[in-house]
């Protein structure tokens, strides 16, 4: 067989040992393997009556090429978040009339006939797509025109519908502890109040959790509008009560003040996701305000999806990668990999798009404190989740 691999959306640790192992064990089989470079544009910009013209969408994965990829983070592949379902009039490629396609009700373009095409030229037999639900929706979408897909999932959010846990999520969490405790110095030397933003839209689980294990003294979730002035009080008390004389506050770049809106900039994606960020300087500059303390803010936003992986999602990225290939093995395509209750399994392909999946507010979140509560843990997956 050939089987097709590529990877969408944000980079986290993970997605390089992930391709290696899928290669090598694919080889080892007797299968060829083809990498698209920059996710779904790959495909899309693959023009079949001129092959020479389009070798910067793919390229062949041998062992060779793969051999060093997993000791670094990050996609060889490279990564977009080009989605061929809703592509605009001025993104459509050149060698291609969006009057051929499908025009949805947004103005976009349907290019899915074109993908199907190229992926048929090529020889593909099955694909894998790497990445969160928006990659992996389009991934179900071909699997609905009967194209034979397998998915895997990843996002440092954790937030892929029907999984316990998406490839690069402990990496992300290992990273934010790491700083959070950091810049617990200069908090503590200046006598002030740190804001700590985090990465996660929708979900605020990375927050979350990163504050839970840091000990951070409050967090601020996406799911959870919050009372800036009550959370101001509060980190004074903290502040009051530490010896050092400084408190910490993580908040998810999803979160929103009470009776206020996300912070969001720039244009849409093609998947209609605006860039996020700027409520940590927001909560801080507020809490200068309302305290009279001075305050120390730091995004970390990439720094939490650079670098290696850990050890947990390279077990993780290494064994989504030989359950895809147990799956082609058996031809039980339409499928994506999936952790639930920590045991790997796998559901259908379609999963990503039946829900949204967010923090149980009630399980492991203290409204009227904004604090992490963890009061029953039996049940509950390792990142409880």
């Amino acid at each position: 067989m050939k089987i097709g691999v590529l990877t969408g959306g944000g980079d986290v640790p993970g997605l390089n040992p992930c391709m290696k192992a899928l290669v090598h064990r694919a080889i080892d089989e007797g299968h060829k393997v083809v990498g698209f470079r920059r996710g779904w544009w790959g495909p899309l910009h693959f023009n079949p009556d001129d092959p020479k013209g389009s070798k910067d969408t793919h390229i062949p994965l041998t062992k060779k090429n793969t051999r060093t990829i997993d000791r670094s983070g990050g996609t060889f592949l490279h990564s977009s978040r080009t989605n061929p379902w809703k592509v605009a009039e001025g993104a459509v490629p050149d060698f291609l009339n969006a009057k051929d396609f499908k025009k949805n009700q947004d103005g976009t373009y349907d290019c899915t006939p074109h993908v199907l095409k190229v992926l048929e030229h090529l020889g593909v037999d099955v694909l894998v797509p790497i990445g969160g639900d928006d990659t992996l929706g389009y991934g179900a979408r071909l699997h609905e025109e009967n194209f034979p897909v397998v998915s895997i999932p990843k996002t440092m959010d954790n937030d892929v519908f029907g999984t316990d846990y998406c490839l690069g999520f402990s990496t992300a969490i290992t990273r934010s502890v790491q700083f959070i405790h950091q810049l617990r110095t200069s908090a503590g030397s200046h006598e002030r109040i740190a804001v700590i933003e985090l990465f996660g839209r929708y979900s605020g689980q990375t927050a979350l959790i990163s504050a839970y294990l840091a000990d951070a003294d409050r967090c601020i979730i996406s799911e959870v509008p919050f009372d800036v002035e009550k959370l101001s009080d509060m980190l004074m008390k903290d502040k009051e009560d530490n010896p050092s004389h400084y408190a910490m506050v993580v908040v998810s770049e999803g979160a929103q003040f009470v009776e206020g809106e996300v912070v969001q900039y720039g244009q849409a994606d093609a998947f209609g996701h605006k860039k996020l960020g700027g409520i940590g300087m927001l909560t801080s500059n507020a809490i200068k305000e309302i305290t009279g303390t001075n305050t120390i803010t730091q995004q970390l936003a990439y720094l939490m999806r650079s670098g290696a992986p850990d050890s947990l999602d390279l077990m993780a990225a290494k064994t989504f990668a030989n359950m895809a290939m147990d799956i082609i093995a058996r031809g039980n395509f339409g499928q994506m990999i999936s952790l639930q209750d920590g045991i790997y399994t796998y559901v259908p392909a379609d999963m990503v798009l039946r829900g949204n999946r967010k923090v149980d507010v009630d399980a492991l979140y203290d409204q009227e404190t904004y604090r992490p509560k963890l009061r029953k843990a039996r049940g509950k997956p390792m990142f409880l989740y």
